[in-house]
């Protein structure tokens, strides 16, 4: 492929307070943002209800990312999950140049970043994704091509036995709906929603194979990997996706 006739891709730039860094493509919107403090902590509600996934598979063996941004859901679970394998897909170059930015982790032998378009990486995964995160937004909103009836059955097909698929959708977005129904069309009753009106993210759980588990309210046991801290941070997240389970039992 020539210069010419490679994709043009948005340079992100970064804006900087006394206690968070955040990437953006416009400063009316924030990609991703970091706590100066706790640059390995979730600063998004809808980054820690994505995380949800805890609550159906403690423990994926490989997990599979559409979307880099800030590396925020990255590297918090390369930090979390040790013993999971961690593949991030990122179309835009200018994206993954400011890794070092956001204390995204260096490349080792369970976690990469590769540069690579997101429809792409599903389509032709080397082996099934137990959890497959998608937050592919560019400067222009959510691509068609990860939001097609075609690219959610690849999802689908580049899952496990049980594999959870893990989408954040804006809800003003036009087709919002579409998605939504897109999903529900390859999943069945494998189907969640958890919407956030305050924030306008929807996050979308959705299993490959058997329904959704009803999980049982309550607490839930924290993980030896979670400092009691960062377990807390969770429980209005999970409490969400609990109700959001109740309501579709």
């Amino acid at each position: 492929m020539s210069d010419s006739a490679k994709p043009r891709h948005m340079r992100p730039f970064v804006s900087m307070t006394n206690k968070t860094k955040a990437l953006h493509f416009s400063i009316a919107e924030v990609q991703s943002r970091m706590d100066l403090r706790e640059p390995h902590a979730l600063n998004l509600e809808y980054t820690r209800t994505m995380m949800g996934f805890l609550l159906f598979d403690t423990a994926p063996d490989y997990i599979g990312m559409i979307g880099l941004g800030g590396g925020s859901l990255a590297k918090f679970c390369y930090r979390h999950l040790p013993d999971a394998t961690i593949c991030v897909a990122e179309i835009n170059p200018y994206v993954i140049a400011l890794r070092d930015e956001f204390a995204v982790p260096e490349d080792d032998e369970r976690f990469t970043v590769i540069e690579a378009d997101g429809a792409d990486f599903v389509r032709t995964a080397p082996r099934p994704f137990n959890v497959l995160l998608i937050d592919g937004y560019d400067s222009k909103g959510l691509p068609k091509a990860l939001s097609s009836q075609r690219f959610y059955e690849d999802c689908h097909a580049a899952l496990a036995p049980d594999g959870l698929l893990v989408a954040n959708l804006h809800a003003d977005h036009r087709e919002y709906q579409q998605q939504i129904e897109r999903v529900r069309h390859c999943f069945h009753d494998a189907f969640l929603l958890v919407e956030d009106k305050r924030e306008g993210n929807s996050i979308v759980f959705a299993q490959k194979g058997n329904p959704l588990q009803m999980l049982s309210p309550g607490p839930l046991r924290r993980p030896p990997s979670f400092e009691e801290k960062t377990w807390k941070a969770f429980q209005g997240s999970f409490a969400r996706i609990m109700s959001a389970l109740k309501e579709n039992s």
